[in-house]
């Protein structure tokens, strides 16, 4: 398979965002190639397209299938795995946060949730610490709350919702 200029410079781009936001450049790129790709890719496909040893490949497709935005998907006649992504922008944008939330900020919680219990216990702990982590587990806590109101609406709400950018200001009274 021989990638288009275009094509390149999204797998490229995709790849180095990808380090920025803590993932490897090639699961990253992985991803990227299956979202553009209109047919589902084995791993040797994968390879090929993006001069990468097959090890790398294999292991960039188990982190994506365990973000949830990698799936193996049969195809007739064939014995190699084969492997999609979800080209809905706004799902793979929710499976995204929802693991993100998973993985980075429900153990954070329980983390702050159990110093702000031994904060409070332990009197050898200042007031200023206490109040801090009080105050992170607050923050954090109600973020948590928010997402989980925001992740159960619809779909179609989400968009009309992030859509309506600064109407939202208005309405509460906050933008000029």
């Amino acid at each position: 398979m021989t990638l288009t200029p275009v094509q390149q410079k999204f797998i490229l781009h995709w790849g180095e965002m990808g380090t920025r936001w803590g993932v490897n450049r090639t699961v990253a790129q992985v991803h990227a190639l299956l979202y553009l790709h209109p047919e589902p890719m084995d791993a040797e496909a994968i390879c090929d397209a993006l001069q990468v040893a097959r090890s790398n490949v294999s292991t960039s497709l188990r982190e994506l299938q365990s973000w949830g935005i990698v799936q193996v998907v049969p195809v007739l006649g064939e014995r190699r795995d084969h492997f999609t992504t979800t080209t809905d922008v706004w799902e793979m944008f929710q499976t995204i946060l929802d693991e993100r939330k998973k993985r980075e900020i429900d153990p954070t919680l329980e983390l702050l949730r159990q110093c702000v219990e031994e904060a409070e216990l332990n009197k050898r702990e200042s007031d200023e610490t206490r109040q801090r982590l009080r105050e992170l587990y607050g923050m954090l806590d109600t973020l948590s709350g928010w997402y989980g109101q925001i992740r159960a609406l619809p779909q179609g709400a989400v968009i009309k919702f992030v859509k309506m950018g600064t109407k939202v200001f208005k309405t509460l009274g906050l933008a000029g």
